[in-house]
């Protein structure tokens, strides 16, 4: 207990406070599971928020972690790196893309996306091309760039002016889509599948819409696949699943396994605006972790890993309607990217789950967001079941 207290202490007076802390240590972990420092197991629907696609403690990553550490960790892209170089080859050999760009989260891969589709029309346009169109419950980061895309009042309010030329659009709402997007249009981003703003998945005609509306005006399409892809959804990336193509697509959460990392993928038509000095990040795609990457990559890429999440993904959702409880009134998603819509603050179940060995996590207000595991078992989605079944007992007998 006293390390406990005594850790809860100095972060409390020594870290900035931009985060609302669950009362606990975590210690240790090892697949779906982390332990705290009172020896209390939770089940972890979290996974570092759809970031440690592979659980903990993944004895592939450890390996290819311990092997690379023995070598090289970080010499900054003044040099060639072989893990780099071969994590960019199964980068595009697995997607659309010719060429990509690292870097070391979401919101940085989103600032990038941004930077070269404005270098982009630039450079075949003309500086007046440069409007960025975003959409209603849009998240794509809190950095100035990212944020500007991001329009969310909550967000937003205390930093502005932001950056200019942002338009938004109701999500999935084409007609409107269409009414913004014109010849002054760089790019349009969009997450294919909406984590932070509630676990909505984009309609397909609206996907392809977007699509058919760039090429007329000549802007890029970026898929923001932070948080959904890399296999969330089943399919390695969720948009795959539409047959709708993207200029970029941003990725970064579970890329190297809950490292720090971010990547930006691309057409060779997006890549030749960029030059030496255009771009760069010192820690961008290092040995380090792009060496846990590559195996992050081979992992989700072995023959019936992304079967499987389908599977688990429609029997966690099937098992989740079982529930029946008066506080849900939906359950929705793609593969193991959940959201339960309530008729309470999912903070309440939040907290609720910590006293009945579950990690959980909101996204919004009122709707609780399963994003656990790649590898999450069936045993173990039977057991989420079992305990979120006394969760909602709980919080609905102090109402």
């Amino acid at each position: 207990m006293n390390q406990l207290n005594n850790a809860m202490e100095l972060e409390q007076a020594h870290v900035l406070q931009t985060y609302g802390r669950a009362p606990f240590v975590l210690d240790h972990g090892q697949g779906c599971w982390v332990t705290d420092t009172d020896g209390n197991s939770y089940l972890d629907c979290v996974a570092g928020i759809a970031a440690n696609a592979l659980g903990h403690a993944h004895p592939a990553l450890v390996a290819a972690l311990t092997e690379q550490a023995g070598k090289l960790w970080h010499v900054s892209n003044l040099y060639h790196s072989e893990p780099q170089a071969r994590l960019a080859q199964a980068l595009c050999n697995s997607s659309f893309a010719d060429r990509v760009y690292f870097c070391n989260s979401g919101a940085e891969a989103n600032e990038s996306a941004l930077k070269f589709a404005r270098k982009w029309a630039h450079d075949n346009f003309g500086p007046e091309k440069h409007a960025i169109v975003t959409f209603t419950s849009a998240f794509h980061g809190r950095t100035f760039g990212a944020l500007s895309v991001t329009p969310r009042e909550k967000y937003q309010a205390a930093f502005r002016p932001l950056l200019p030329g942002v338009r938004v659009a109701p999500f999935s709402d084409l007609p409107a889509a269409a009414g913004v997007i014109d010849d002054s249009v760089c790019a349009v981003i969009v997450e294919p599948v909406q984590g932070e703003g509630g676990i909505h998945p984009a309609d397909e005609s609206f996907l392809r819409g977007l699509r058919e509306l760039c090429d007329q005006h000549n802007a890029l399409l970026i898929f923001d696949e932070v948080q959904c892809g890399l296999g969330r959804t089943g399919t390695l990336w969720a948009h795959q699943a539409t047959g709708v193509t993207p200029d970029l697509l941003t990725a970064a959460k579970p890329l190297a396994g809950g490292l720090p990392m971010g990547a930006v993928l691309m057409t060779e038509r997006v890549a030749g605006a960029m030059h030496p000095g255009d771009h760069g990040s010192t820690f961008a795609g290092s040995p380090l972790v792009t060496a846990v990457a590559g195996a992050v990559l081979a992992h989700i890429n072995q023959p019936g890993f992304l079967a499987g999440v389908v599977q688990k993904g429609a029997y966690l959702r099937e098992r989740l309607e079982e529930l029946n409880s008066p506080l849900i009134t939906e359950v929705r998603g793609r593969g193991l990217m959940v959201g339960m819509d309530l008729t309470i603050p999912a903070s309440r179940v939040v907290e609720s789950g910590y006293r009945h060995g579950l990690l959980l996590v909101n996204a919004g207000p009122s709707t609780l967001r399963l994003v656990p595991p790649l590898i999450i078992s069936h045993s173990e989605i039977d057991l989420l079941i079992e305990r979120l079944t006394a969760v909602f007992t709980e919080v609905q007998e102090v109402q």
